[in-house]
C-alpha cells in the first residue's frame, strides 16, 4: 500500500502592529558616515521592495521607533543578548498564537512542529504554545531551531514524515520570527543593507493525510559547495548578528543553472510550466536571480514579490505567508523554494487538490 499524500489544510499569518521600515531607514541614514556609501543605502532601500516591516517592539511614548529616546534601542549601548531573549520569551508564543487562533477548530491535534531561529527560551515555545492551547500532555513536540530561513522546509517536511507514517495524525506546525530584536550597532553597508530586509512574523499550519489543501511531495535539499561563509547568524554579547553577503544571489542563479539541480527543484518540468512558485522572499536580488536564472514569466514570482513588500523578510515564517498566498488557487504543478545558512536550498512540490 502507498503512503498517503500529506496536505496543508490550511494557512494562517500574523504580524505585529508596529510598522518599522522608515523609522530604520531614518536610523541607519544617519549612521553611514560616508557619503558615497549613504548615497548608495538610500538607493537601495529605495530599490528594495520592501514598503513594510514589522515589530514586537513597541512605540515610543511619542510614537516614535524603537531607537526612538524612549524606545528599546535608545541607549548608547544596545541591549544585551539576555535583554533581548527576555522579549523573545514574552512575544514569541503571543504572535504564535496569534495566527493559530485565525486557523478556527484545529481538531485533535497529535503532533506539534515549532520552528524559529530568532531566540532561544527553556522551556521551548513549542511547549509554552502547546499549554496555552491546551494540547494534551502527550501531544508529540519537535522544535526546529537555528536553521534559518529554509527552517519552514524542513518544519514542513517534517510533518509530512509524521502524516505518512501515522496517517491519522493532525500536525500543527508554526513558525514564528522576530528579527528586530537584533538590531546591530554596525555603521557599515553591508550589515545595515542586511538589517534591512527583516521583520517579525508568525505563520500556522494544519496538515493531515485528508482533506483540500495543498500537497507536500518530493522534497528536496542541496548545500550548494564552497558558499558556507555567505549568509551566517552569529550569536554575540548585543543579540544575533546576520551576516548576508551580497554574493548570495549570484550563488543561487549559478546554482539555479545547473540542469541536474534544476531538474531536481521542478521534478523534471521546465520552469515555464510550473503554475506555483512559492520562494522565500529573502529579499529583491533573490527573487531576481531565481527568475532570471529560470527564465520565469515576469509575474511567476508575484506572490513571493508581494510578502517581501507587505513584510519583509521574516526568516523562516517567510515562506509559510508565501504558501498563504495561493488560498483557493489551483495549482497543478508547484514548487516552494528556499535558501539559508550553509548556504544551502531547500524545497519541495506541491499541487492544489479541492
Amino acid at each position: 500500500m502507498s503512503a498517503p499524500i500529506a496536505r496543508i489544510n490550511a494557512i494562517s499569518t500574523a504580524t505585529p502592529a508596529h510598522d518599522i521600515h522608515e523609522a530604520f531607514i531614518d536610523w541607519a541614514q544617519k549612521r553611514v558616515l560616508n557619503p558615497r556609501d549613504s548615497s548608495l543605502f538610500t538607493r537601495m532601500a529605495a530599490r528594495s521592495g520592501i514598503a513594510h516591516r514589522y515589530s514586537v517592539l513597541p512605540k515610543g511614548q511619542d510614537g516614535g521607533s524603537p531607537v526612538a529616546p524612549d524606545g528599546f534601542y535608545a541607549g548608547e549601548i544596545l541591549p544585551p543578548t539576555s535583554a533581548r531573549m527576555a522579549l523573545y520569551g514574552e512575544h514569541a508564543p503571543a504572535l504564535a498564537l496569534r495566527a493559530i487562533e485565525k486557523l478556527g477548530d484545529l481538531g485533535d491535534i497529535t503532533h506539534i512542529v515549532v520552528a524559529s531561529c530568532t531566540g532561544f527560551v527553556a522551556p521551548g515555545i513549542d511547549q509554552i504554545i502547546a499549554e496555552r492551547l491546551g494540547l494534551s500532555p502527550s501531544v508529540e513536540r519537535l522544535l526546529v531551531g537555528f536553521m534559518g530561513c529554509y527552517a519552514a522546509i524542513s518544519a514542513l517536511r517534517s510533518a509530512r514524515h509524521i502524516v505518512r507514517s501515522e496517517p491519522s495524525s493532525r500536525v500543527l506546525v508554526v513558525t514564528v520570527e522576530l528579527s528586530t530584536l537584533h538590531l546591530q550597532p554596525d555603521s557599515t553597508l553591508e550589515p545595515l543593507l542586511a538589517m534591512l530586509q527583516f521583520g517579525d512574523g508568525a505563520a500556522a499550519a494544519l496538515v493531515t493525510a485528508s482533506g483540500p489543501g495543498l500537497t507536500i511531495e518530493d522534497p528536496f535539499a542541496a548545500t550548494l559547495p564552497d558558499s558556507g561563509n555567505l549568509i551566517r547568524w552569529d550569536i554575540g554579547d548585543q543579540g544575533f548578528a546576520m551576516h548576508l553577503s551580497g554574493a548570495v544571489p549570484g550563488r543561487i542563479a549559478e546554482a539555479l543553472r545547473e540542469p541536474g539541480f534544476r531538474e531536481t527543484l521542478t521534478g523534471g518540468m521546465d520552469p515555464k510550466l510550473i503554475d506555483g512558485w512559492a520562494v522565500h522572499a529573502g529579499g529583491r536580488s533573490i527573487l531576481d536571480a531565481v527568475s532570471h536564472a529560470l527564465a520565469l514569466d515576469d509575474d511567476a514570482l508575484d506572490i513571493s514579490r508581494g510578502v517581501l513588500r507587505n513584510f519583509g523578510n521574516m526568516s523562516s515564517a517567510t515562506l509559510m505567508f508565501a504558501l498563504a498566498g495561493f488560498g483557493d488557487r489551483p495549482v497543478k504543478h508547484g514548487v516552494a523554494l528556499a535558501f539559508g545558512p550553509g548556504l544551502a536550498a531547500e524545497g519541495f512540490l506541491f499541487r492544489g487538490i479541492n
